[in-house]
């Protein structure tokens, strides 16, 4: 018999954690003082391209992204042991960070804030934040079709997903979904 109850974290400052294998997550984090690092194709490119080999690396099967010149956003599952998140994000961050400031000619910059993490327990809650990760390049202004931006899984999810799924996230309103995005 299996112990399906959730592991908690507790980190410092912040309220405790819920770890459940499998389950949904969304995390965004942001630049150090949302300052546009990520300004060029071949930054976003490396930022997302990282992301995609540290989730593959941490377990973690990702559902939807996009990569901004000042935050990124994601939504993914979590392995078996769902305490990997911090790991992952941490390995993210490191690799970014070296390669942007070699990129730049800026070492010991800082390039990473910090990052913040929700578990999707409700389905409503969890769909409605797929639809706001995908659709998240067109919320900002920057492209107005998010299926036209390459940094942001929505022409992804549009080709692939069945047309119920496609319907369901698609039809969750997004404009009252409280997800940090000040940015």
């Amino acid at each position: 018999m299996t112990d399906d109850r959730p592991t908690y974290r507790q980190w410092a400052h912040a309220p405790a954690h819920a770890f459940l294998p499998g389950a949904a997550y969304i995390v965004t984090a942001s630049t150090y003082h949302k300052a546009h690092l990520l300004d060029t194709p071949a930054k976003r490119d490396c930022v997302l391209q990282t992301l995609f080999a540290e989730a593959e690396r941490w377990g973690w099967s990702l559902e939807a992204w996009a990569v901004l010149s000042n935050h990124y956003h994601w939504v993914g599952n979590a392995p078996e042991d769902a305490t990997t998140l911090s790991r992952l994000v941490q390995s993210l961050h490191s690799r970014t960070a070296a390669w942007l400031n070699r990129h730049d000619g800026t070492p010991g910059r800082r390039v990473w804030l910090q990052y913040w993490d929700t578990c999707l327990t409700y389905e409503r809650s969890y769909l409605a934040r797929l639809h706001y990760v995908h659709h998240n390049p067109a919320k900002h202004g920057v492209v107005a079709n998010a299926e036209n931006y390459p940094w942001c899984s929505m022409a992804w999810f549009v080709a692939g997903a069945t047309p119920g799924h496609r319907r369901a996230v698609l039809a969750f309103p997004i404009d009252r979904v409280n997800v940090r995005d000040d940015f």
